[in-house]
């Protein structure tokens, strides 16, 4: 049996957003290789491999359609008009429909947006991002990746209920069979998305009227209460907060930097992949690093509460800060697993690392 080379290059446009990643298999000594390159579409790409010495053809083989596999799942899709998921097995349920996504806030600039009353606050919610669109009796969950799931039956039911519209797309956080939902993007058969936030949060707050107990309205803090609402939010131990321009449009994805809607953490989340289960509930760490690599990040205790869970998995942890020397995470908290992320999305650009004191 004769083996061949193979190549492929993937494509994700997205808002600002315009990249292209590519990948090969090829011959190197006795073994395969699997090479990779990624970056801006236009520019100069960076390269890296998923194999540091050669590995047999099969090994090698397994990687590359795994890489491809994982890169399809996130959007990436072989037309170069990158188009998301289109040629791979999600282009059936992908919507086009994605969530506004957004930047952290620095702590130096944490002052300023609390005293800017063009901006109101929010919480962050520690759940699963979901936009749920409604026609008629059709109620459909979508993913943060524009993808349609499934939500929870008494949910779908509640959504179907709501009389005042029987048309819309909102968005919000699912956290188990509970939705939160902050921001609407149609209404009525109308695009909403143009209209400023103060002039698109008012339509949900006219429809919570006829919310279930599945279903709330996120509050919202405005002026001098966002101070005391954030103060609130913190000692209660909440994720963060989240500030919105009340004059800005929705905007898909997330920008390069800045935006109009941005959060901040009162502690770090990050998602993990599981690298091995250890003795007494414990279980390993590991993220992508820039090469492409997997490396440790330290371990974290699961709760008795929730089952272990399994090795390749993708673990959401809370924890203090990171050691830069190590990429160990400090007080790490395991929240749950995460289904909604690929992978290569966990990656060390997620990690908050302990600021370095200056010495006297």
């Amino acid at each position: 049996m004769s083996y061949q080379p193979e190549s492929i290059t993937l494509y994700f446009k997205e808002g600002s957003s315009d990249k292209v990643y590519q990948t090969e298999l090829v011959p190197s000594g006795e073994g395969w290789k699997v090479n990779f390159a990624f970056g801006r579409r236009g520019n100069s790409l960076q390269p890296g491999t998923k194999t540091t010495k050669p590995v047999t053809y099969e090994a090698a083989k397994r990687i590359y359609t795994k890489l491809i596999s994982e890169k399809q799942a996130k959007g990436y899709s072989t037309g170069a008009s990158g188009a998301r998921f289109q040629n791979t097995p999600n282009e059936s349920r992908n919507t086009g429909i994605t969530p506004q996504l957004l930047n952290a806030v620095e702590p130096s600039e944490l002052e300023s947006l609390l005293r800017d009353n063009r901006y109101v606050c929010q919480e962050k919610f520690d759940g699963k991002r979901i936009l749920i669109r409604r026609d008629g009796d059709k109620v459909d969950g979508i993913n943060r990746n524009g993808l349609i799931v499934a939500l929870p039956q008494p949910l779908a039911d509640s959504v179907a209920a709501i009389k005042v519209c029987p048309q819309f797309i909102m968005d919000g956080e699912l956290l188990a069979d509970r939705y939160v939902c902050f921001d609407i993007l149609e209404h009525y058969y109308d695009n909403v998305r143009q209209l400023a936030y103060s002039e698109r949060f008012p339509l949900l707050e006219y429809m919570s009227g006829e919310f279930s107990d599945q279903i709330a309205l996120a509050e919202t803090a405005q002026g001098v209460t966002k101070s005391s609402f954030f103060i609130f939010l913190k000692d209660r131990g909440a994720e963060g907060c989240v500030f919105k321009d009340k004059f800005a449009p929705f905007s898909a994805g997330r920008p390069a930097s800045g935006g109009s809607q941005r959060k901040f953490k009162f502690c770090e989340t990050a998602t993990f992949i599981v690298n091995a289960v250890n003795n007494q509930r414990s279980v390993s760490l590991a993220l992508y690093n820039q090469a492409q690599e997997l490396v440790p990040a330290g371990n974290v205790t699961i709760p008795p509460n929730f089952p272990v869970p399994a090795v390749n998995t993708l673990a959401e942890v809370r924890y203090l800060y990171a050691y830069r020397e190590s990429g160990s995470v400090y007080q790490p908290i395991y929240l749950g697993p995460r289904d909604d992320v690929t992978p290569h999305s966990c990656s060390t650009d997620q990690l908050k690392y302990k600021t370095t004191e200056a010495t006297v």
